[in-house]
């Protein structure tokens, strides 16, 4: 504990990242006490009006108010990250472990279908898909399910490879010499020191989910209804807000989803420093 607590206070990445992530918090819990979320609406001020002490991040073409839709753009693209990830995540866990500890031919075909799955192009599955199911109009929790298909490859391989390396170790040897079985040794041996490593994937896949979001919603592929931070840089795209030099429509979305990318990458680098003692510096 004391190693680890050391290591923390001097792991200056995961440092920055958790100030990232709580500044954000900050951002959301201020900016919801400030603002009010009817201002997200169109039509709640006047149509691309420039920052002034009343609009403080101005309004777009539809007269939506930016520092409100910011504040409730923020933890809908987030949303949409934590679900897909967790679900990729959750899915190469279950994956991994079983084709990493038990091989055979279970290795095989998880093994083989991750590597099929993985040469297709998940950007045009993802469009197609996409495109399919948005004539009904897509919701939140759609848009997560939709990019949560193909995000359950990379986990699956890496968490199959820290499997097969730790199961040959000393400590599961003994764990099977003193009866355990080999759920019971999967549960009590093998997660609790990957825990760690399976945190840091779970942020990485986070932002790659969030990334594959904003690649369909500057498509117009995502929900159309909702504030999210890639639906406000489409919009701005749709109203041609560079030529016309609005720049208060598009850098708002952009510096925010920089502040979330930013923080989850050094979020995920500083827990992957920590699962790995190679990365460890002294």
């Amino acid at each position: 504990m004391a190693e680890t607590r050391h290591f923390l206070a001097n792991n200056i990445r995961l440092s920055i990242g958790i100030f990232l992530i709580l500044g954000m918090l900050g951002f959301w819990v201020i900016g919801s006490a400030i603002t009010d979320s009817a201002d997200a609406n169109p039509i709640s001020g006047p149509p691309s009006s420039a920052p002034n002490l009343k609009y403080l991040l101005g309004t777009d073409a539809q007269g939506r108010q930016m520092l409100p839709l910011m504040v409730a753009g923020m933890p809908i693209t987030l949303r949409i990250g934590f679900i897909a990830g967790a679900i990729g995540v959750l899915t190469g866990t279950v994956l991994g472990f079983t084709a990493g500890y038990f091989r055979g031919w279970v290795d095989t075909v998880i093994r083989s279908a991750s590597d099929v799955v993985l040469t297709i192009p998940a950007l045009a599955v993802l469009v197609v898909v996409a495109s399919t199911l948005s004539s009904g109009g897509l919701s939140v929790n759609s848009m997560a399910l939709i990019v949560a298909m193909l995000s359950w490859m990379w986990p699956t391989r890496t968490i199959r490879a820290q499997v097969l390396s730790m199961r040959e170790r000393s400590f599961v040897d003994m764990a099977r010499l003193s009866g355990m079985g080999n759920y019971e040794i999967i549960a009590r041996e093998l997660l609790p020191n990957l825990f760690p490593y399976l945190v840091a994937s779970f942020v990485a896949a986070v932002a790659a989910a969030i990334l594959a979001a904003i690649g369909l919603e500057a498509l117009g592929l995502g929900p159309q209804n909702d504030p999210t931070l890639g639906m406000t840089i489409y919009w701005s795209m749709y109203y041609g807000a560079v030529l016309s030099g609005w720049w208060w429509w598009y850098a708002p979305p952009i510096v925010v989803l920089v502040w979330i990318f930013v923080a989850l990458y050094m979020t995920s680098s500083g827990l992957d420093a920590w699962a790995n003692p190679k990365l460890r510096r002294t």
